[in-house]
């Protein structure tokens, strides 16, 4: 299991995912998402976007980790909020910001709550527009980062649990008309 660097490719995983796990990215962008990736199955296991506000007083955001059902509790959230972290730095901002009423996750990673009061103008009216659609919602400010044992361990042995889905069957050329017993002008059957 690791995390990348979302390619172009992802762009329609990345936009499936978001729908069945309700957030709304407005401004998506693929190049701002990162992605994890099991090794063996090349399944994708999770995402997150790392989005710079600019204006007068710049700041970073960690937002829109998500991690679908079978991949849960096996540390791929907290591997995706590493990689972020790390991409912020990269960047050049020092203070890492969340806004979310999933704040208890992000404590222990380091996160600390902020009064609004206390942030900066350009950031409390962000705060305003993630509460429209999270009442709970509360800004929290990385201090040190710092990746739980547990969670570390966990993610080295992720592996996806069984969906609770049927699947869907797969669709055969009969299920469109075409029987490949059939000789045909264009046949490429070679089975006589």
């Amino acid at each position: 299991m690791y995390v990348r660097d979302a390619k172009n490719r992802d762009e329609v995983w990345l936009l499936d995912t978001l729908e069945e796990l309700g957030f709304d990215d407005g401004a998506f962008r693929s190049r701002d998402y990162v992605v994890a990736l099991d090794e063996e199955s090349n399944q994708k296991a999770g995402f997150g976007r790392i989005r710079v506000h600019k204006g007068d007083d710049p700041f970073c955001e960690i937002t829109c980790v998500g991690v679908p059902t079978r991949w849960r509790n096996q540390g791929v959230g907290a591997h995706v909020v590493e990689r972020l972290v790390d991409r912020a730095r990269i960047e050049g901002f020092d203070t890492v910001y969340a806004f979310s009423s999933a704040h208890r996750y992000c404590r222990q990673f380091g996160f600390e709550p902020v009064e609004s009061s206390s942030l900066p103008e350009g950031i409390r009216e962000h705060l305003e527009r993630v509460r429209e659609d999270d009442d709970g919602a509360i800004a929290v400010r990385l201090g040190d980062f710092m990746m739980p044992p547990r969670l570390r361990e966990r993610f080295k042995t992720a592996t996806p649990k069984a969906s609770g889905e049927p699947r869907e069957p797969e669709l055969t050329a009969e299920d469109f008309g075409y029987d490949e017993s059939a000789k045909t002008k264009y046949s490429t059957n070679l089975r006589r």
